[in-house]
């Protein structure tokens, strides 16, 4: 696979607690030179990176990240506040502990009203893989397809674990039609994303790629 098709599919990432908008502003810089489906940045610099990039460059951020413990009530002011600021695609994260409890109602009703907030943009669900179990990831596909959600997402990249070819072919086989993958968290290099997006993702949310490609020099 090409660089510059690999690149297309990636969400360059930059999601540090300690990232500066000088940082941010050089991902900008990155995702619009190699042609990035989008970055994904903090919600506090999505006004002020969308002023800068304009249409040149998609803006995607994350809600209740990282440990997706928020109310619904917040995660979706959260959503709305961002899609005011210029955000052009919502990551969320749902409530694990909901999960454990088999929730399913709950966790419907989150992603029903985040979906609301982001006002037709796109909204990825993380589902943080590395913490569910086979049967929970099951379920999720399941309802993320049921809550319109474009996207079910494997990890924050904050937790144990991140995207594996196990997960990414797991939801390829149970997610309804319409709900693409990305596959985040601990993807290490180009064999990774070439191999995630073989088996069924479309998205991949890392910051390794365009690294590679400018040691590269691409």
């Amino acid at each position: 696979m090409e660089w510059k098709e690999l690149l297309s599919h990636c969400d360059h990432t930059l999601l540090k607690p300690e990232c500066t908008w000088e940082q941010i502003k050089i991902v900008c810089d990155d995702g619009m030179k190699y042609g990035c489906a989008s970055v994904c940045i903090p919600p506090c610099y999505v006004r002020r990176a969308n002023e800068y990039v304009g249409e040149r460059l998609k803006i995607c951020t994350v809600i209740g990240f990282p440990n997706g413990y928020s109310t619904p009530a917040v995660k979706a002011f959260e959503a709305e506040n961002a899609v005011r600021h210029g955000a052009d695609e919502i990551d969320m994260v749902i409530n694990i502990g909901w999960v454990k409890e088999r929730r399913w109602d709950r966790l419907l009703e989150e992603m029903q009203a985040v979906k609301a907030a982001c006002r037709g943009r796109i909204l990825k669900v993380i589902v943080e893989t590395c913490l569910l179990t086979g049967e929970e990831k099951i379920k999720m596909c399941e309802l993320v397809t049921q809550a319109g959600a474009d996207y079910i997402k494997t990890s924050t990249g904050f937790s144990s674990g991140g995207a594996t070819r196990e997960d990414i072919k797991l939801f390829k086989d149970h997610v309804g039609p319409g709900v693409r993958i990305k596959a985040a968290g601990g993807i290490g290099g180009r064999k990774d994303a070439e191999d995630f997006l073989t088996l069924g993702a479309d998205r991949l949310g890392t910051s390794r790629l365009v690294k590679l490609a400018k040691e590269q020099g691409i």
